[in-house]
């Protein structure tokens, strides 16, 4: 007999996979988070898979999980189950998904991060209703993901788009990809960092920041930045500035592609969107193809915050699971 599985009746936990952190959430239908465990992220495959093992079982203790998902900073294959390189974790053509299914007895699905956490947003925040969407995640470098019609656009090969490796500026700053001058080297939280530096070293400026970054060059943060400028400081109020005007030329660059309606901008650099993103849409209109005789894509900031990878991971497990399946025991 076969029975198809009432998805909307499902939890599953959705995991962001962090360089740094493993956060692993129970996530319902209504995109809700129940509850939630942290652990540091191993180094080797085998303890990394451990501790996430470890997390979705201490969460199945408490609730009745169908499925997981997991939102890996990296390259997944197509089918969503292989990660073909993730450059802060040691999985590589490593077919995760098996061997935690495996583990686990349940369903286990894969997705890149900014995937994920577009997808999160379409569903449940600030993409929803859009046509077109693009989701520009800004933390440490630029992840993105891009929704066409209700649809995540993944490419031939499961990579697309990697918008945070355009190339903006020829010979521009080195960036780990191995290219030089990629958009995410002025436009992320560590180009904030890279700004303020560079702009010290042509500069005599006399702000409190200045003042310590002089004294303790190590100290220097994309945060603190931010924090400063919201503080009036004047050296991080010009490094906001360049920012601004990079974000704006990106979304040019991202219109002139795509001709989204809507983009959501997410990552930890949103919230402090009111420092620069008034003034990055200014950059964005006057620096369009056609700029005054067409339509602007509306922009947004993330509504679930860093939780958005995590549900839209789980989300996306559940989509996974509603398929027929035989027998009646809900795997």
């Amino acid at each position: 007999m076969t029975q198809r599985i009432d998805p909307q009746h499902l939890l599953t936990v959705g995991i962001d996979v962090g360089g740094t952190n493993i956060r692993a959430s129970v996530v319902d239908a209504e995109g809700e988070v129940l509850d939630t465990v942290q652990a540091p992220t191993p180094h080797s495959e085998r303890a990394l898979e451990d501790a996430i093992d470890r997390a979705v079982r201490e969460l199945a203790r408490r609730h009745p999980v169908a499925a997981v998902g997991l939102a890996v900073a990296g390259f997944i294959s197509a089918d969503q189950s292989t990660v073909r390189f993730a450059p802060h974790l040691p999985w590589q053509d490593a077919p995760v998904a098996q061997r935690l299914s495996t583990r686990l007895e349940l369903p286990v699905i894969l997705e890149h991060d900014a995937n994920a956490a577009g997808w999160a947003e379409y569903r449940f925040g600030a993409a929803a209703g859009g046509h077109t969407v693009v989701l520009i995640a800004i933390g440490t470098g630029i992840g993105a993901a891009l929704l066409i019609d209700g649809q995540l656009y993944r490419g031939s090969h499961g990579v697309a788009p990697e918008l945070g490796h355009l190339q903006v500026v020829p010979d521009g700053r080195a960036c780990p990809c191995g290219k030089r001058g990629c958009w995410e080297r002025y436009c992320s939280g560590t180009a904030l960092a890279d700004t303020a530096i560079e702009l010290l070293a042509t500069d005599s400026a006399r702000s409190a920041l200045a003042r310590d970054v002089r004294r303790d060059p190590g100290s220097l943060t994309g945060r603190r930045v931010a924090g400063a400028a919201q503080d009036g400081d004047e050296l991080a109020v010009r490094v906001l500035a360049d920012f601004a005007r990079w974000l704006g030329l990106g979304l040019a660059f991202v219109s002139d592609i795509f001709d989204p309606d809507l983009v959501v901008i997410a990552g930890g650099v949103s919230s402090s969107a009111p420092l620069f993103l008034d003034e990055a849409r200014e950059h964005y209109a006057s620096a369009v193809t056609g700029a005054g005789h067409r339509p602007l894509a509306r922009l947004r900031t993330t509504q679930l915050g860093e939780a958005a990878g995590m549900i839209g991971a789980a989300e996306l497990a559940r989509a996974a699971v509603g398929a027929p399946v035989a027998g009646g025991s809900g795997r």
